[in-house]
């Protein structure tokens, strides 16, 4: 099973985006001036456009049981000052990486390269993968933080950024988010690796469902 199914399949980030439009078009009628209130406004849309996504997909990958337990889903409040500017540093060779998954398999990837970047005064960084042969059209980057296992998901959480040729991408801790082995035990989710596990709290992007915190390495 590829990362996008894992993490966020492409016909589900199209329908994402549609009805991103769609909410922005109903609930916008002139567009703030402000920087950060536009921003926040568009987290904010993104946001509720995944709820529906999640709602019109019956069980996939929340079970219509389950969606009055996870949804609307859980998130920090949206906040500029986490989403920062990385420079990625390719690496001479992708290097195989064998992430155990959550269904206690093996997954193959391939480290590119790292991703360099600064936040809460803190110089961190994160390797970025793909799917072993896969080219490196959009980068999987899973990490933990000191949230994870009781704000976050203990597994982890994850971004996916799409390449740049410049090298400067933006790391958006706000659309961090948990992968779908946390809502449904039928998927197959890599573990980030322990060099991606950062020594800060990220307070920022998905959390836990509060009636619903699960025990580190819950299948």
């Amino acid at each position: 099973m590829g990362l996008s199914i894992v993490a966020c399949g492409a016909s589900e980030r199209w329908l994402i985006a549609a009805l991103v439009l769609c909410v922005g078009a109903a609930a916008c009628t002139s567009a703030p001036t402000d920087p950060a209130v536009a921003y926040i406004a568009t987290i904010q849309q993104e946001r509720a456009a995944k709820d529906e996504a999640f709602r019109r997909q019956v069980d996939q990958p929340i079970s219509a049981a389950r969606q009055q337990t996870y949804l609307p889903l859980k998130y920090f409040p949206a906040d500029p000052a986490y989403a920062v500017t990385a420079s990625f540093t390719p690496a001479r060779t992708r290097t195989p990486v064998q992430m155990p998954t959550s269904t206690g398999k093996i997954r193959d990837l391939e480290q590119v390269g790292a991703l360099k970047f600064t936040l809460k005064g803190r110089a961190l960084s994160l390797g970025a993968f793909v799917e072993a042969g896969d080219p490196p059209n959009r980068l999987f980057v899973p990490f933990t933080d000191l949230t994870s296992g009781t704000e976050t998901y203990p597994a982890g959480r994850y971004l996916e950024l799409d390449r740049t040729v410049t090298g400067i991408y933006v790391i958006d801790f706000n659309r961090a988010f948990h992968p779908y082995c946390y809502y449904n035990d039928k998927y197959d989710c890599p573990y980030p690796p322990p060099a991606n596990r950062l020594p800060i709290p990220v307070r920022a992007g998905e959390k836990l469902a509060q009636s619903n915190i699960p025990s580190a390495g819950r299948n």
